[in-house]
This record gives C-alpha cells, sequence and structure tokens, in this order.
C-alpha cells in the first residue's frame, strides 16, 4: 500500500529540516548563510558549492565582505522551500565543515 502525504506535510517536513541547519535563514525569497573563511577556503568553497548548485540546477552565490563569506540561495518567488534548495543548504553547510575542519 502506497501512502500520499499531503503537499502540507511535505512543507512542515522541509521546514523541520530546514531548522536543523544551524546559521541558515530565510529571508524573502533567498536562504542566507554567512561564514568565517580566509580567501583560500572561500575560494574552495565557493568553487564547491557551484558543483552543488549545479547538479542540484539551482543557483547559489557566494561573495566576501569584511573577512566572511555571504552565501545567498534564491528560492522560488510565491513558493516554499523544495527538496532541492534544503538539499544545497545542506550540502554547503557539509562542505563548509570539510573545508575549515569544523566538527559538528
Amino acid at each position: 500500500m502506497r501512502v500520499r502525504r499531503s503537499d502540507k506535510g511535505r512543507r512542515d517536513y522541509l521546514v523541520d529540516a530546514f531548522a536543523l541547519l544551524q546559521g541558515w535563514t530565510r529571508d524573502g525569497h533567498e536562504m542566507r548563510r554567512t561564514l568565517p573563511l580566509d580567501d583560500s577556503q572561500h575560494a574552495a568553497l565557493t568553487e564547491s558549492m557551484k558543483v552543488a548548485a549545479d547538479a542540484l540546477q539551482l543557483r547559489a552565490e557566494a561573495r566576501r565582505l569584511d573577512g566572511h563569506t555571504q552565501i545567498r540561495v534564491p528560492t522560488p518567488e510565491g513558493g516554499g522551500l523544495s527538496d532541492s534548495e534544503v538539499a544545497l543548504a545542506a550540502r554547503i553547510e557539509d562542505l563548509y565543515k570539510r573545508i575549515t575542519g569544523v566538527v559538528a
């Protein structure tokens, strides 16, 4: 027997999954995260992040500001979070931990 989930249940699941990603925020139609990285770590994260975003067919932007890397992942206008967007945020978090050696 196949169990169908309502769209509301799916949205609740994604909101809960996103909430587990510490440091990530949603602001309007984007997800954001600011990370303390040096220039070489920023370059490594940006390159790896682009590969992950391309694989999920999403956009992700990173910029340097005052010794920090600001990450922005636009989300569709009028829509909630998607599986792919939450997966990308989680992947970026994993990349950050691998690049910096941060242990969760």
